[in-house]
């Protein structure tokens, strides 16, 4: 009989609970009852007896050696988990989450579990924070030894002496953590070392239990946030889920049970227990009642099997070993109920193995140890991976660390780091078009706001240039600018003049002496016009190009980090120093103030040139063919700007220019600038021939210059006359001023204003003339050329060199500072001894790792 015994355990050696065959042959089958003579017989040493005895040696040393493998796994994987919690660490264990609503019996579990009574349910253990359980079963420990892990660290503190001081813990640390986050609950665990000798090799994440309501003095929310933790504890896959619910509670009205489907549909990693299982059994009185409820069918699935246990509501202080006996008797009483208070029992061989708390925790102790043996490998491999990590990190951080010391290795990281920026930079500008535009570029209105600039100033045009709804950066978003600054300067024109600054004008050059009185007075006027609405335009062009090359610098730094991480580079890593980016960004943004001041210095003086009175634009007769032909050179500079790339294409830029004169006039008969014609020409080189005497601006100009040269008799009045109708009647600009100043020609109000023409007419009109020729000059000879050559070569050509000098051109000393905060060496140490903390943690769970494997 002891070999079919045998046979039997051989053939069943992990079974979570013996089945009915197994558990009646174990109390039949001792020594005694294999004969029921025995007692009489005289024992004999036979060849049998011999191999028999060996067998059993063998078997005990096996069973032996196995215990042995089995807690030497779950040391090793608790001294994982507790490295884990201590460092943050990612590590797929094999663990039990224990899940339910609040007063479904959870923390009785806990206690029968850990075979000792510690009150938890008087404070609540574990509502607010999940509770990690390390049962450690140590025969040498006939009283429970309790340690709990130091928040933030793998140590544990010394042993809890009463067991009644654990519940106390537990509140206080759970209370001082929700207090400093302030928050209600909190994801961040409690570790507890539990050492007995009746408690189980198991380790249990006890969890908040589920609440409908908050609780008074807690915030509303409490109970989502709570369901929200609970959830995100227990969908990591390699998790074994074990839910709780009364058995007062049918499967079909049960609150939290779908909640437990979105986590686990199939509950294929799930282990159901019906709690207080004690307070049901009398509803039943045949045995289909309670064969139907126990196979929990049509509700949980024929492939899920629920367990049910009941355990003692005696809340007085008892002995540990009399709570134990009490949880045994519990279980004995449910099955007498089953077999004798039941017509007809149960069926046994398909439930007994789930009725019971011994059933339970012998099914939990072996499913987490075989879930152990499972992940061994894979544990094995993941901490092979982890400690290589940690040591790449521990020999970058002791790189760090050396080279606060090491100023030339230093020096040479940052100038390559500052060089690739450089390049980068100059990549953008050319055209480069990652990172993706779409992400990091700006549309025209995005520029204006985010500059700070807003629109351009004396311009009351909505400036809408080609592209401007497209995001754009680098070299492109420079050409728009500069299109668009085409676009404002064009649209404005020379601002109306009152009739006393022209007279000033005028009168004072007539006082100097000379023929050119007039022509002085309009280059004067369109002068001033020009240095007064033309300035402003080059300023904010200056800083609009200066924003969009600023903005290259993160654009530089994430093309850098991308090229990086795209090619594996990992040389000259500069992330950790803060104060070296934040003094490269400084100096590059520096260098951007600089150009652009550069910038406006440089195209100031060419407004000044231009309006200066010894410069001879405002007398050219001609110049690059005439106006005209300047407005054709304008659209060939602004080339591909002016090809719509926009949603909407030809029609939107053609509507564009419909609405805003932002372009340059075309070349006819119309839009021709007054002093442009031939007859005009003609009319001025006869004007120049006369010398008046000094004028009045209440003449009209053909009797001024009459009186001056009467002697000369009618033929240069007719002259004078013909230039001054030609003048009057082609010009647009003449005929705006007109109705500008209230449809009068003349200075004055009386009977010469019917006269066909008056000074001050002519000197608007060719104000005017002079003012659209100093814009062009200014426009299409000076600043393009200028801002191109002043902002976009320096920035090819001269940004690292700018750079270098900046940060490099100093000591030692100041060159460390941007290394080498106060207290950055301590900092640094610090982050070293923690690395190597966690380094020597996972060598030695590496290691213990390995000798598990061997033994596997």
């Amino acid at each position: 009989m002891n070999e079919i015994q045998i046979q039997i355990q051989k053939e069943i050696p992990h079974s979570p609970t013996p089945t009915p065959l197994s558990v009646s042959l174990s109390l039949s089958l001792s020594p005694m009852a294999t004969n029921p003579n025995s007692f009489m017989a005289t024992p004999t040493k036979t060849p049998s007896d011999k191999s028999a005895s060996a067998s059993s040696m063998s078997r005990r040393h096996h069973q032996q050696s196995q215990s042995q493998h089995n807690s030497a796994r779950f040391e090793a994987y608790n001294r994982l988990q507790a490295a884990a919690v201590a460092f943050g660490e990612k590590v797929p264990i094999p663990e039990i989450v224990a899940l339910g609503g609040q007063s479904d019996g959870k923390s009785s579990l806990l206690e029968a579990l850990l075979g000792f009574r510690f009150n938890v349910r008087e404070v609540e253990m574990g509502t607010r924070r999940p509770l990690i359980l390390q049962m450690v079963h140590d025969p040498s420990a006939p009283d429970p030894r309790c340690r709990f892990q130091e928040e933030d660290s793998e140590e544990y503190g010394s042993p809890v002496v009463l067991a009644s001081a654990i519940a106390d813990i537990i509140k206080s640390r759970t209370e001082a953590l929700l207090k400093k986050t302030k928050t209600a609950v909190s994801s961040k665990p409690i570790v507890m070392r539990a050492e007995y000798a009746h408690c189980p090799n198991l380790t249990i994440i006890d969890t908040p239990g589920f609440v409908l309501k908050a609780k008074k003095g807690e915030p509303e929310t409490t109970p989502e946030e709570i369901l929200d933790m609970v959830k995100s504890l227990a969908t990591p896959p390699h998790r074994i889920l074990l839910f709780l619910q009364q058995s007062s509670v049918e499967w079909c009205s049960s609150l939290w049970l779908d909640s437990i489907r979105e986590i686990d549909p199939t509950f294929r990693r799930t282990i159901i227990v019906v709690s207080k299982f004690d307070n049901r059994l009398k509803e039943f009185s045949d045995r289909w009642e309670v064969d139907r409820y126990l196979s929990a069918s049509g509700y949980l699935g024929d492939n899920t099997r629920p367990f049910f246990v009941a355990l003692p509501k005696d809340k007085s202080t008892i002995s540990n070993d009399e709570f134990r006996r009490q949880i045994s008797q519990m279980d004995l009483e449910v099955l007498r109920h089953l077999r004798d208070g039941i017509k007809g029992g149960f069926d046994e061989e398909k439930f007994r193995p789930h009725i019971g708390f011994g059933c339970l925790r012998d099914y939990l102790e072996s499913e987490l140890h075989k879930r152990y043996k499972e992940a061994a490998p894979a544990t094995l491999a993941l901490l092979e991976q982890r400690c290589s990590e940690v040591t790449t990190e521990l020999g970058k951080m002791e790189s760090k660390i050396q080279a606060t010391s090491d100023i030339a290795h230093l020096r040479r990281s940052a100038m390559l780091y500052s060089a690739s920026i450089s390049n980068h930079v100059g990549a953008l500008i050319d055209g480069a078009a990652d990172p993706a535009p779409e992400q990091w570029g700006k549309t025209t209105m995005e520029e204006q706001s985010q500059s700070g600039l807003g629109g351009w100033p004396g311009v009351t045009a909505d400036i809408k240039p080609p592209n401007a709804t497209l995001r754009l950066y680098g070299g492109a978003a420079f050409e728009r600018v500069m299109h668009e600054f085409r676009c404002a300067a064009y649209s404005i024109e020379c601002p109306p003049v009152s009739r006393e600054k022209v007279a000033n004008i005028l009168l004072a050059h007539a006082g100097r002496g000379g023929g050119r009185g007039v022509t002085e007075a309009a280059a004067e006027i369109a002068r001033a016009a020009a240095r007064s609405w033309l300035a402003p335009l080059l300023d904010t062009a200056c800083d609009r190009l200066a924003f969009v090359l600023g903005n290259l610098y993160d654009l530089a730094l994430e093309r850098n980090q991308s090229r990086d991480s795209e090619y594996g580079r990992k040389s000259e890593k500069m992330d950790g120093y803060v104060g070296f980016h934040a003094a490269l960004r400084h100096a590059y943004n520096r260098f951007m103030k600089d150009l652009a001041k550069q910038c406006k210095q440089l195209v100031r003086h060419h407004l000044d040139s231009v309006t200066s009175p010894y410069s001879q634009v405002c007398y050219e007769n001609e110049f690059q063919g005439g106006f005209g032909s300047s407005a054709t050179s304008f659209y060939k500079s602004a080339g591909p700007f002016c090809v719509e790339l926009t949603d909407g294409g030809s029609a939107a830029h053609d509507e564009i220019m419909r609405d805003q004169e932002n372009i340059p006039p075309q070349r006819n008969g119309q839009q021709t600038t007054p002093g442009k014609g031939t007859e005009a020409r003609e009319a001025l080189r006869d004007s120049q021939m006369t010398v008046p005497e000094t004028p009045s601006p209440d003449q009209p100009c053909d009797a001024i210059l009459a009186g001056a040269k009467k002697d000369f008799g009618n033929g240069i009045d007719v002259g004078v006359r013909k230039r001054v109708s030609r003048l009057t009647g082609n010009s647009r600009n003449a005929d705006h001023m007109r109705v500008q100043n209230g449809g009068g020609l003349l200075f004055g109000t009386g009977d010469g204003g019917l006269r066909s023409g008056s000074a001050y007419s002519e000197i608007c009109s060719t104000a005017a003339h002079h003012f659209a020729r100093i814009r062009e000059v200014l426009v299409e000879r000076n600043v393009a050329s200028t801002l191109n050559s002043g902002f976009l070569t320096p920035c090819r050509d001269r940004l690292v060199l700018a750079l270098g000098l900046d940060l490099f051109a100093v000591n030692d000393e100041r060159f460390m500072d941007m290394f080498v905060a106060p207290g950055a060496i301590d900092v640094l140490q610090n982050e070293r001894q923690s690395l190597q903390k966690r380094q020597k943690i996972l060598q030695s769970c590496l290691n213990e790792f390995k000798s598990v494997a061997r033994a596997l």
